[in-house]
């Protein structure tokens, strides 16, 4: 189908690139035929970059909110207790 990453990325609009999710989900083309595992990677690599360029980062696949506070402060106050198995 596409012989490369910049070759598919001109083509990318939004129907496309749903298209594209909905083929790296199921692991096919609509017409049924499997991709391969560069087409998978083509694929994947085409809509992470038409996302980083036409959606707000809380719109992309994947996205992951900020904590409203780190880890780390969650649990300072607890002692921690050892148990003998």
């Amino acid at each position: 189908m596409f012989q490369s990453l910049d070759e598919l990325l001109k083509i990318l609009n939004p129907q496309i690139v749903g298209s594209l999710k909905r083929a790296i989900e199921l692991g096919k083309w609509p017409n049924g035929v499997a991709l391969s595992a560069q087409q998978k990677s083509l694929c994947t690599e085409a809509v992470a970059y038409w996302e980083q360029t036409h959606t707000a980062p809380a719109d992309r696949v994947g996205y992951v909110p900020p904590k409203a506070t780190p880890c780390a402060d969650k649990h300072d106050h607890e002692p921690v207790t050892w148990v003998d198995s």
